[in-house]
C-alpha cells in the first residue's frame, strides 16, 4: 500500500540494525540499507527524548550526498531510568550492573526517528514504559552469557528470552521497545507522501 504511494521516493535507512531491517521488511517497504559510522556522543545537558532526537539527527548529518528523491533514515534508542540514559553495556559487567539497576523497576523506552531529505528534516519520537520483576543474579548471569546482548540500549531484548520471564508489563509501543516505533514510522512516511 504505502510502497506504491513512495515508488518515486528512495528510501534509505542508515541502520545496521537487523531488527530496523526485518521491520522496514515487514512494513512492506522498498528500502536500502547504507550505514555511516558516526561517534554517538552528546551534550551532557540533554535530557530524555532530546538525547535520541539529537543522536538520530546526528546519524543524518553525516549524509551530505543525498540525490533529490532520497529520504534517509535514522534512529537511536536509549533506556531512561531514574534520570538517566542507559546505552549499550560494553562488557558483561555493565550489562549486568544494567540489569540489576532495571530489576524490580520501571523504565523508559525512548526512540527517535529521523527522516532527511534536500528539502526537510522530520524528527519524531516515543516513549513506552516497562515494568521489570525483580530479577534474581541466576537469571541476570544466565541472559548475558547466553543472550549476549551488548548491542542493546539497557543490556535487553524484550523479545528475548528476558522479556518472556522478566517483564510484569508495558505501557505503550511493544515495537518501540525493540528499536522503532513502526506505526509512527507508517505514519510520517505516509504524511510524506501526501506532501
Amino acid at each position: 500500500m504505502l510502497r506504491e504511494k513512495l515508488k518515486d521516493y528512495n528510501i534509505i535507512l542508515a541502520s545496521g540494525s537487523p531488527r530496523r531491517q526485518a521491520f522496514f521488511k515487514e512494513l512492506d517497504l522498498d528500502y536500502t540499507i547504507h550505514v555511516k559510522e558516526v561517534e554517538e556522543t552528546y551534550p551532557p545537558a540533554l535530557n530524555h527524548s532530546e538525547i535520541t532526537d539529537y543522536l538520530s539527527q546526528l546519524k543524518a548529518s553525516v549524509f551530505n550526498d543525498l540525490n533529490n528523491n532520497d529520504i534517509l533514515i535514522t534512529s537511536d534508542t536509549i533506556v531512561w531510568l531514574n534520570k538517566k540514559a542507559l546505552g549499550k553495556p560494553k562488557d558483561f559487567n555493565e550489562a549486568k550492573t544494567m540489569l540489576q539497576d532495571l530489576s524490580g523497576e520501571m523504565h523508559e523506552v525512548i526512540t527517535s526517528v529521523s527522516f532527511t531529505s534536500k528539502e526537510f528534516q522530520i524528527t519524531v519520537n516515543d516513549v513506552t514504559k516497562v515494568w521489570f520483576k525483580p530479577l534474581s543474579e541466576e537469571e541476570i548471569d544466565f541472559y548475558i552469557k547466553n543472550y549476549k546482548p551488548f548491542d542493546k540500549a539497557g543490556s535487553y531484548g524484550i523479545q528475548e528470552w528476558i522479556g518472556y520471564i522478566g517483564i510484569d508489563k508495558i505501557e505503550g509501543c511493544y515495537f518501540n521497545v525493540m528499536g522503532l516505533p513502526t506505526r509512527l514510522v507508517y505514519k510520517t512516511l505516509t504524511q510524506i507522501a501526501n506532501r
